[in-house]
This record gives C-alpha cells, structure tokens and sequence, in this order.
C-alpha cells in the first residue's frame, strides 16, 4: 500500500492582497497526476485546508474539484482533518455525502473518539491500514479551563490533554495491530523541537501544548502533522514528520524546500519514505540593501521558465532622500518584467547610530500579525509597562477566535434553513 501525506494547503491564501488561486490550482492538479503516477491508494491531508474559516467560494471550487478528480484515480480512501484556520462546520457540513466517495473527513474532535478511528479497506472489504484522523484539538477539546491556576500549570495541563487524546485511541486499534495491520495517525500541532516561519498563527496560547516525538503512542506506525509550514521530521524520528505548505506562504519560507511525503507499506510494515519534490509556479525573493546594490540585482534577476513573475520583498536602505530612491527601485521593477515589487520595506541607516537608535522598518498594517498590531497600540498608549495580565488576556480572545467563527456559521446556517 501507497499512501501520501500533505498537509497546510491554505486555499485562499493572499499575500499582501494578492491572490494565490492560479498557483493552488497547479499544485492541485499536480497532485493529482502524482497520485496516479506514484500508484497511491490512501491520501492524507493534515489540517488547514483553508486559510480562513470563511473561504470563499472559489476557494471551495478548488476544495471539491479536486476531491472529484482523485475519485477518477487509483487513489482508493482519502482523510482530511481540520486544522487551526479551518472552521469545523464548514469541512463537516458535507461530510455525510463525502464517507459515500471514500473521502473521509474529522473537522474538529467527535464527542465519540472511535469516531476519528477509520479503517482502510480493499475492494474485497479486507481492512488495508487504520487512520487515526486527530484533527487540531481546540483548548476546549482538551483541557477545562481552572480558576487561578498558573501558565505552567496550564501548559502541564494542556500538553497531558494532547497526550490522552492519542491515548485512548490505542486501545481501538490494538486487534489490527496483532493483524498486522499499519496504523497511521495525523495530527495538527506545534511539536517540541520543530522549526516554524513567519506564516504560522501560534496554536495555542503562546503555543503552549507542545509535545515530543517519543509523546505519541507507540503503536503508530506513522504520524502525519500539519501547521508548519516547512517539511521535518521531529526529534530526529523520521516517522513523525510535518510534510510543509505545498507552496510559499510568506517570504521567510523561500529557502524551504516545498514536498510531499509518499509512504510505502509492505506486509503491514513501513518500508520506505520518499520526499517528493512539489514544482515551483512562483517564486518569492529578497533583496536587500541600497539602491545602488538593489538596482542591478533587480535587473540580473533570471526567472527561469516558471509559470508566473516572481515577487519581491525589497528592504531597501537609505539615510535620506526616500522618495528619490523609491523612484528608482519602482523603475527597475518597471524595466524587469520577470519580477513584481510586492512588498517595500523602507530601511533609514543613520551614520554614528546603534542599532536601538535606528528608525525601525516602516510595515504595512496587513503585514503584521494581530498580536503585533496590539503590542504596537499598547506601546502608544501605555509605553513599555503593558501589563502581561492585559496581553494573556488579548493571547486568549486570539484562541477563542476560531470557536466563534465556528458558532456564527452554525448560527448563519440555521437561519438559512
């Protein structure tokens, strides 16, 4: 048996406004001639098939199209877990007709565990491989909230909650352990030990909850994660692994190598692991200096052959005169097709300055994170003595978020009916 791992798709996805659909659709379509070409009977994706709880309708067409061409492919069963950016409702409202076209899909933690336990089986009913489908589990999935305790005793909390989750899968799948039968689990979470980027929303509450690769039980065979968006494997064990975004979501993730990760099993044992390279449509660039370095590095810039302009991140310095040196940057963009000015981050170098003394990098509003708009208005009204009491705070209204995105759809949905 051949299964493949993905995970972090983010349909919807827009960078800095700009729409991501044309490079979703290749990658999408690529996909799909990779699960007929690698002869792959069970996919997984794990977790943030959206970018936001609402997407839009052109992001669910690019969603439903693909289920309906992989179901014209020898991939037999899929599994789809929700992640932190996807609404429950939205990927369970359609999870009743999905089951009918093999497609199986855990939005967010069933009250009924064996919910989540789905057996792979052959076209003659014999079970193939079990998938315990955890999707990322909301603070209220596992632990109840406690009057008066402290961060660490949250966090304790918090990571046991995680841990007994996994656990009282096990003794679901132990009969087809002794069948020999493999076992795979998913998860969506920020393990111990791994490598984030800029892209990724913190999980948790400061990512609290964050568990080691000897944490998970034993008795899987392999542990499919979602949420960062750059391929690893973690605590070096190279069957629990995040497979990475299937694109670059933000400019620090342009040195990532984009994959997806094909299993092979063999007489219910894991044989191989194969890291499959994901073409590249975009790419995204730096350049970084003044306007006499930038200038011709903008100019020499080879694209290649890729299917659509690169865009650029200039973080271009200057002591004075910003507006000539503007002038002259959009100039070389204008003489360089190949490359599009994205994002302008104005560096001031000040002669005789340290560096707490430079003026900070000017930031368009939607390039910052929530958090970081609300520490930058903290410091305006109240300096540098923030409360921490205010930020926990402001670090719970943030986790609380999705769960209200999820009770407005149900609300919006049952005033439609």
């Amino acid at each position: 048996m051949r299964v493949l791992h993905t995970a972090d798709w983010h349909l919807g996805q827009r960078l800095a406004n700009q729409e991501r659909t044309e490079e979703h659709r290749l990658f999408l379509k690529w996909l799909c001639q990779t699960i007929c070409d690698e002869k792959i009977d069970l996919l997984l994706i794990a977790g943030d098939i959206f970018d936001t709880g609402f997407p839009s309708n052109t992001a669910l067409k690019l969603y439903y199209d693909f289920l309906r061409e992989v179901k014209d492919t020898c991939c037999q069963e899929v599994v789809v877990i929700g992640g932190n950016h996807d609404s429950v409702s939205t990927l369970n409202a359609p999870s009743e007709l999905l089951r009918h076209y093999m497609v199986h899909v855990v939005g967010g933690a069933p009250a009924d565990c064996q919910d989540q336990v789905i057996v792979v089986t052959s076209e003659s009913g014999e079970p193939r491989a079990v998938v315990c489908a955890v999707p990322f589990l909301r603070d209220k999935d596992v632990r109840l909230s406690v009057p008066g305790e402290t961060s660490e005793e949250r966090e304790t909390r918090l990571k046991q909650g995680i841990c007994d989750h996994y656990a009282q899968l096990v003794p679901h799948i132990l009969e087809y352990k002794r069948q020999g039968i493999p076992v795979l689990a998913t998860g969506h979470l920020f393990a111990a030990g791994s490598s984030a980027s800029d892209s990724e929303k913190e999980i948790h509450v400061g990512n609290l909850g964050q568990i080691a690769g000897d944490q998970f039980p034993v008795e899987f065979d392999y542990v499919a994660l979602g949420h960062l968006h750059r391929p690893q494997t973690v605590n070096q064990m190279p069957h629990i692994r995040y497979s990475g975004s299937p694109i670059p979501l933000s400019f620090s993730e342009i040195t990532d190598r984009k994959q997806v990760v094909i299993l092979e099993f063999e007489q219910g044992k894991l044989t191989q692991i194969l890291e499959k390279p994901v073409p590249c449509w975009r790419k995204l660039v730096r350049f970084k200096g003044t306007i006499d370095k930038v200038f011709p590095k903008i100019m020499a810039y080879d694209n290649g052959d890729l299917a659509f302009p690169a865009w650029a991140e200039v973080q271009l310095q200057y002591e004075h005169n910003l507006h000539d040196h503007t002038a002259k940057l959009h100039e070389a963009f204008a003489l360089q097709p190949s490359v599009q000015l994205l994002i302008h981050r104005p560096l001031r170098t000040i002669t005789h300055q340290s560096l707490d003394q430079q003026v900070a990098p000017e930031q368009d509003l939607a390039d910052l994170k929530p958090k970081e708009v609300f520490l930058k208005k903290c410091e305006e009204a109240l300096g540098e003595n923030t409360p921490a009491e205010l930020v926990a705070t402001f670090d719970e209204l943030l986790e609380l978020m999705p769960q209200q995105e999820d009770a407005l759809v149900k609300s919006a949905a049952a005033v439609s009916l």
